[in-house]
């Protein structure tokens, strides 16, 4: 028979994202390397701008101790010294120096300058010419614009000259641009190293996360391999911290097994007690019969049934609760399909069935036969000639048996009532009425479900939904 894909994961919603102790970890470890990293690159910048408007700085103090140092007074006239920078020569350049007093009002008033300043003068500092006072032989620093609005660093000091009667103040400037392009260039490869730096270090812990936590992981699958019957306990090797975890696993588990074995023996034993006394009445009934005769005969016929379901449900409990095991589904329906076309066989025409190779059923082969069995075999009894059996994935934790008949069908008041024990709604079909109902009883067991709805067939459609166990 041809083979059906499973449908996509997607097509049953996506589920809320839980806690993930790998993410806290790379989250934490990276939101502190982040924070690290900026304090670092604001201190580099911070640090190089100092140095740099510091070293700046330096070169204007000594030509303002030069203008100092070599202006002299000549009939009572201010001569600067020769300046030999060719810069200051030349309009606008961006070099300047300029000597000044200051005029009672406040304002200064040029005695001499640079070429390069040509007919502009050189702007006071922002707080106005009386700080110079307070600081008098002190080079003061500050920002202003040039003469074609570039910006400059300027520095002023108040000093006074031999033979000349009023306080001077010595001025010299000089573009900033080269500083503040150099600053820039500096803060973009500092960035850009510290995000590549960044990137490296959230990559170093993503991996130092995931070794460190790959005992961890292991673990987590050695359990799910016990839990579907790959295997009977935790063998892997595994770190000091965790050892004592895969051990105390292994202990529950044997425990677990040991409890379920105790109660399946219980259960058996029961069984057995009960099932002696009660052949014991169905042969002595059977041996004299009467009226009295046809009333223990049939309730001790319904003792032994009530015996084999209570039995049946224990022994899928019991199941569910040990360790996994693994019943490929295909091999199983098949053989049940091959069976049953020979019991019907005049009736049945033919049992279409599909299953893919690697769906497995997570329980044992006896339960898959006797849930798989009932259902189809009810199939046959009320179809016309062709059933269609179709098993396939759900999600990781279940899959679908979908038998189709084209039968009669139900209608929708009569679906419920025949999942009650013993309810049979034609008399004239062979059997006790428990098919169904024994279905529904070990689904249910198998913390799954059974629906009835109609068939596009026509007749009657049995979805069951059951545990699945990894291919």
């Amino acid at each position: 028979m041809s083979e059906i894909e499973p449908p996509p994961l997607s097509a049953f919603g996506s589920s809320l994202r839980r806690p993930s102790l790998v993410r806290r970890l790379v989250v934490l470890a990276a939101a502190w390397s982040l924070l690290v990293l900026v304090i670092a690159g604001a201190s580099l910048s911070t640090f190089f701008y100092s140095a740099t408007l510091n070293r700046f700085d330096d070169e204007l103090s000594d030509t303002v101790d030069g203008l100092l140092a070599g202006a002299s007074v000549e009939a009572g006239q201010i001569t600067p010294p020769v300046v030999m920078d060719p810069r200051a020569l030349r309009a606008y350049s961006g070099d300047y120096w300029q000597i000044a007093t200051l005029d009672g009002d406040g304002t200064l008033r040029t005695l001499r300058r640079s070429r390069s300043l040509w007919d502009r003068a050189l702007a006071a500092p922002p707080a106005g010419v009386a700080v110079l006072t307070h600081t008098p032989g002190e080079v003061m620093f500050y920002d202003s614009a040039g003469p074609v609005n570039q910006p400059l660093r300027v520095a002023a000091l108040l000093g006074r000259l031999p033979d000349f009667p009023t306080p001077v103040v010595f001025m010299a400037a000089e573009d900033r641009s080269p500083v503040d392009r150099d600053i820039r260039a500096f803060n973009t490869r500092i960035a850009v190293a510290l995000l590549l730096l960044g990137a490296g270090l959230i990559a170093a812990v993503i991996i130092q996360v995931r070794v460190g936590l790959r005992p961890l992981f292991a673990l987590r699958r050695e359990v799910a391999a016990v839990r579907t019957g790959k295997s009977e306990r935790v063998n892997g090797h595994y770190p000091s911290e965790l050892e004592p975890l895969a051990a105390e696993l292994n202990a529950l588990m044997a425990h677990n097994q040991e409890v379920v074995e105790r109660q399946r023996t219980h259960v058996g034993n029961l069984a057995h007690a009960l099932k002696t006394p009660l052949s014991v009445l169905l042969t002595e009934a059977a041996q004299q019969p009467g009226p009295l005769a046809e009333v223990v005969s049939r309730q001790a016929q319904a003792l032994s049934e009530h015996v084999d379901h209570h039995l049946r449900r224990a022994r899928a409990a019991a199941r569910m609760q040990g360790h996994g095991e693994r019943t490929p589904v295909g091999p199983v329906v098949e053989e049940l399909s091959r069976t049953l076309e020979k019991i019907f066989r005049g009736k049945v025409q033919s049992v279409d069935w599909r299953a893919p190779d690697a769906l497995y059923f997570l329980g044992e082969r006896q339960d898959l036969l006797e849930i798989a069995g009932n259902v189809m075999e009810n199939a046959c009894k009320w179809c016309t000639s062709h059933i269609r059996v179709t098993a396939q994935p759900v999600n990781t934790r279940q899959f679908s048996l979908t038998v189709d008949d084209d039968g009669p069908g139900l209608a929708e008041h009569e679906r419920g009532e025949v999942l009650r024990r013993g309810a049979r709604l034609d008399e004239s079909s062979p059997g006790s009425g428990l098919g169904l109902s024994i279905v529904d009883e070990l689904v249910r067991a198998y913390h799954g479900s059974l629906t009835l709805g109609p068939s596009a067939m026509g007749g009657l459609q049995v979805i069951l939904m059951l545990p699945r166990a990894d291919g």
